[in-house]
């Protein structure tokens, strides 16, 4: 079943337009990947989707019902929104931070399953450890993790992560887009934000790529697998750098092509 569903969706911040006419599916068990340059509404489009963000045109639905229609309660015992920047404003602890998540679910009997759910979102993400020390103490890459066990902590069956793996090295990246992978393998509707077009081609069911048009207002230019999508001659129209494609031990792989003088 569609679990996320976007519907020509326009968005404006003051005169300027910055997304139009977007309109992209995510089924449950269905892990997206939403890839493009610098500018090209990335993040606009998240905040549009977790309804912090206003829209000029167009619909977001959650499992079949628009968020326009739903109480903030209701959109969040549905959607899980892991943002870019991960700020606290007052010292808590991370298992605190964890655990935040599940005031969703504070009058329901789903709170019986608060302690486990939250120790196994922070097992999965690798950051038992840092259960008692302040969030504010962590690296960048270290507090990416405990959002993210936040995120898997609210328990819903869609997430949208906005750049989940920035500041990681490459082995918490692949951890971290393993436990989204898994978790989609679950169930879950995942539609992810990266950079690496690599992390793209090998975790993603489909890859959606947004770019500006003339007018620098975001676009969706292509949805399907990722072969199909992250061409060579797509991904250096998009970037604005030559790029190639190879087929290294059955993964697709993106390049830029560098001269070798």
């Amino acid at each position: 079943m569609t679990a996320l569903r976007i519907t020509g969706l326009a968005v404006s911040r003051g005169q300027r337009q910055v997304l139009t006419d977007v309109s992209l599916d995510v089924d449950a068990g269905e892990l997206v990947c939403l890839v493009g340059p610098n500018g090209a509404g990335k993040s606009t489009l998240v905040s549009a989707i977790a309804g912090t963000l206003g829209t000029s045109a167009g619909s977001v639905e959650l499992m079949g019902e628009p968020i326009s229609e739903m109480s903030a309660l209701e959109q969040a015992r549905r959607r899980a929104v892991l943002p870019q920047e991960h700020t606290i404003g007052f010292t808590f602890t991370c298992a605190e931070v964890v655990q935040m998540a599940r005031h969703a679910w504070a009058r329901t009997d789903q709170r019986r399953d608060d302690d486990a759910v939250v120790a196994a979102a922070m097992t999965a993400c690798d950051v038992t450890g840092f259960a008692r020390r302040s969030f504010e103490s962590l690296s960048g890459g270290e507090r990416g993790r405990v959002a993210l066990a936040r995120v898997l902590a609210q328990g819903t069956p869609i997430l949208v992560l906005d750049e989940p793996t920035a500041a990681m090295d490459p082995h918490y990246q692949e951890q971290v887009m393993s436990v989204v992978r898994r978790a989609v393998d679950g169930g879950a509707a995942a539609l992810v934000v990266v950079h690496d077009l690599n992390l793209a081609a090998a975790y993603s069911d489909r890859v959606a790529v947004l770019a500006p048009d003339e007018d620098g207002c975001g676009r969706l230019v292509a949805v399907g697998a990722p072969r199909a999508t992250l061409t060579a001659e797509r991904v250096s129209e998009v970037y604005g750098l030559p790029m190639r494609t190879h087929d290294v031990e059955g993964q697709h792989v993106v390049l830029p092509h560098r001269d070798s003088d």
